[in-house]
């Protein structure tokens, strides 16, 4: 069974992935990285030349070629829970469906405003939506998340090693 952490730009998850994996002794596999791995390029670069419909696309591949591996922790990007459709964002059941498959999904939240203060001047990142504020978009979000989860655990004024030590305690570490 697969972990998997989603939730919004900055809530910590990449850090707290790090985290658990030294903890339990599983892998991290980030599905940003590894759409750049696999296009060449960064996720900036790809949204600013591609698209984000093409972006969503290439995080099912991703998620597909995932579903097949069993024991990793996926730090899944802020907007795993999404596809794109001509009136803006959906729930992705394609991709959900995928996350769920062979792994269960914690998503980690956080206060919104703080959060997307916290991304609003990241240049590694691109623009979520040229309409729409980051705090806007990810409260268009939060139902998605919530309905995609198995767990969820609030992160403000929390340690990230102690939340990586909270999910742990749920999850057998691995034998080397």
């Amino acid at each position: 069974m697969n972990i998997v952490l989603i939730g919004m730009r900055g809530v910590g998850k990449t850090n707290i992935a790090r985290r658990l994996s030294f903890q339990i002794k599983r892998p991290v596999m980030s599905t940003d990285l590894l759409v750049e791995y696999e296009a060449g390029t960064t996720v900036a670069e790809f949204v600013a030349t591609r698209g984000w419909a093409a972006f969503r696309d290439a995080e099912f591949q991703v998620l597909t070629k995932l579903a097949h591996l069993d024991g990793l922790i996926i730090d899944a990007g802020g907007g795993i829970v999404v596809d794109l459709q001509q009136g803006g964002e959906v729930y992705s059941t394609r991709k959900v469906e995928l996350l769920k498959s062979r792994g269960e999904v914690i998503f980690l939240t956080g206060d919104i405003d703080r959060l997307a203060t916290k991304v609003r001047d990241d240049p590694t990142r691109p623009t979520l939506d040229a309409r729409r504020g980051a705090a806007e978009l990810m409260r268009a979000r939060l139902p998605f998340y919530e309905r995609t989860a198995d767990w969820t655990i609030d992160v403000e004024g929390r340690d990230r090693g102690d939340i990586a030590a909270e999910i742990a305690a749920r999850y057998p570490q691995r034998r080397s």
